[in-house]
């Protein structure tokens, strides 16, 4: 454990567009990539350490080991090259770079073994001597969480660009009636999405935007709303169809007199 350090990578920075759970996911080489570039001032923590263990926070807050590395450092950045996780550049001298070759005794338990990392969370490198990790859970196999349905989804607008890859294929290939509720003043707002990615296209809008053009909701301070849905489209409906499925849902929950629908 004195040569072993813990790292726990889940990057929530500006202009972040890919999770590490999501490079482990695509392709763990480019997660090797990511982690192999770290801050200068953290040389002396970085390269004491001859392994390192390495977990990603998942997209629902668990600590996933996603493999055991032989960490030796190498030299600083020595050209401008393009993040793994962002569409920025990197400059060259700017960052540390490590070789990091995984240990093939732990990767059977890549993606199927996960601790729990405790109330320091932000403290993502921790020693290993001086941190104790419990297993929460251990499985046969690699699987992302279940998505849990259309009418049991239940989710806030800054979780849409993190989860699971396999809800993201479910949410593009559905449309109809959703539901915003502001979690500040209790307000809600009912929306129709027919747009050629579904339903995560006009939630990714209002991620970008904050209201995606709506008149009370463009008048208002940013909100991390809550995002259900209320009702699916039949695969043959057209934006007429889901209109009329919208309004029916405005008039029910009457959110044009008491939400936040202008019309």
């Amino acid at each position: 454990p004195e040569t072993v350090i813990l790292l726990r990578h889940q990057n929530n920075g500006k202009g972040d567009v890919r999770t590490p759970y999501e490079l482990w996911c695509d392709s763990p080489e480019k997660l090797v990539r990511y982690q192999s570039w770290q801050a200068i001032k953290g040389r002396q923590k970085f390269s004491r350490a001859r392994y390192w263990a390495a977990f990603v926070a998942t997209p629902d807050g668990r600590t996933m080991f996603v493999g055991m590395y032989v960490a030796k450092y190498k030299s600083k950045l020595e050209k401008d090259s393009l993040h793994q996780h962002k569409n920025e550049v990197q400059l060259a001298g700017s960052c540390d770079v490590y070789d990091l070759e995984e240990d093939e005794q732990f990767k059977h338990l890549a993606g199927k073994l996960f601790v729990e990392w405790g109330e320091g969370a932000r403290a993502w490198v921790q020693h290993a001597e001086k941190r104790n990790k419990f297993i929460s859970e251990l499985h046969w196999e690699f699987k992302e969480e279940d998505f849990p349905g259309y009418l049991h989804f239940q989710k806030h607008l800054s979780d849409i660009e993190r989860l699971p890859t396999t809800w993201v294929k479910y949410l593009e290939a559905a449309k109809g009636v959703y539901l915003l509720t502001c979690p500040r003043t209790r307000e809600l707002y009912v929306g129709a999405a027919y747009g050629g990615c579904g339903f995560l296209q006009r939630w990714k809008e209002y991620v970008r935007t904050g209201h995606c053009g709506n008149v009370r909701l463009k008048s208002r301070k940013y909100s991390d709303y809550q995002v259900t849905i209320l009702e699916v489209a039949g695969s043959a409906a057209g934006m007429e169809e889901i209109v009329a499925m919208e309004s029916r849902w405005k008039r029910k929950l009457q959110s044009r007199e008491m939400g936040l629908n202008a019309n």
